[in-house]
């Protein structure tokens, strides 16, 4: 193992907050997935605990495990964390429909006293129509992304340990954000027909693209911090950024294109217009999670 490496590691130790709030969500949702299942069989999935699971854990390999040990030493690993919480962690906790396990996840009485009457305010319910919005979910997600990608907002990234944590949760809240019109979770309804999201997912590939362009074919150091961090195996801090723009621009083009064809293929299998099989079953347990969330009364 390369001295540097070696370093880094020793240097790393258990972010304890983070840590503790991802097992504790993990926990919250695990008790409330194995109630549901215990009491409606039909409501929940295993792959949907999976998928949860897995998106939890991909939040803390970028953003607690030693692997944020290095992201100051190379920029390919930063970009690397940056995608894990926009593309990767964001759609996997989606998928996991996490409303019912972790509303049954929590005591009843903190469900009635608490989140009830907490989810039936107008406020926070116009706020959630639009921070969900299509429109608004893409320019969120495209403006963290580029502001905090323009120099000054990075370097204040990698000499200020609170703004990095900053510019984790903005990438990770954004990024539920912009997967929220694509997954579309339970409860939440459509804004848009579904034909629209794989545009949706293509004019996202834009701004990631000409980010990632430019990484990989300046002909200077974008980021001054790497020209004076630490050399792992002989990569120079311009190829360094050159492979940083690359993975850049080959992961998201993947965790766009890879949904718009799911996406495209589910409404090419609709002959006539008729919802296929699968979705009259799909609507048929968003109808039994309808019951199962009028048991907790937050609706």
């Amino acid at each position: 193992m390369p001295a540097v490496v070696q370093s880094a590691f020793e240097s790393w130790s258990l972010p304890v907050p983070i840590t503790f709030a991802l097992l504790l969500t993990a926990c919250i949702y695990a008790r409330g997935w194995i109630r549901l299942r215990s009491a409606f069989a039909g409501v929940t999935s295993a792959w949907r605990l999976v998928a949860f699971m897995s998106g939890l854990a991909t939040v803390w390999i970028a953003a607690g495990s030693p692997l944020a040990a290095l992201d100051d030493a190379l920029l390919s690993i930063h970009m690397v964390q940056h995608i894990l919480l926009m593309a990767i962690a964001p759609p996997l906790i989606l998928l996991g429909a996490p409303a019912l396990p972790l509303l049954h996840g929590f005591s009843q009485r903190f469900v009635r006293s608490m989140l009830g009457p907490l989810f039936r305010s107008t406020v926070l319910q116009r706020l959630g129509r639009t921070a969900t919005h299509p429109v608004f979910a893409w320019l969120a997600a495209t403006l963290a992304l580029l502001v905090w990608h323009f120099p000054a907002a990075f370097e204040l990234g990698l000499r200020s340990a609170w703004w990095h944590e900053v510019e984790h949760a903005s990438f990770f809240v954004t990024g539920l954000l912009f997967w929220w019109p694509v997954v579309q979770p339970w409860p939440s309804v459509a804004r848009w027909p579904r034909w629209s999201i794989p545009v949706y997912l293509f004019l996202a590939t834009l701004p990631c693209d000409t980010l990632s362009a430019f990484l990989a074919f300046c002909d200077r150091v974008v980021y001054p911090s790497y020209l004076s961090a630490p050399r792992l195996l002989s990569v120079s801090p311009l190829q360094d950024q050159e492979c940083a723009g690359a993975l850049m621009w080959a992961c998201a083009t993947f965790s766009y294109l890879i949904p718009a064809v799911v996406v495209t293929i589910q409404i090419l299998s609709r002959p006539g217009g008729h919802a296929p099989e699968q979705s009259r079953t799909a609507w048929n347990g968003v109808a039994a999670q309808s019951t199962v969330a009028s048991k907790v009364e937050v609706v």
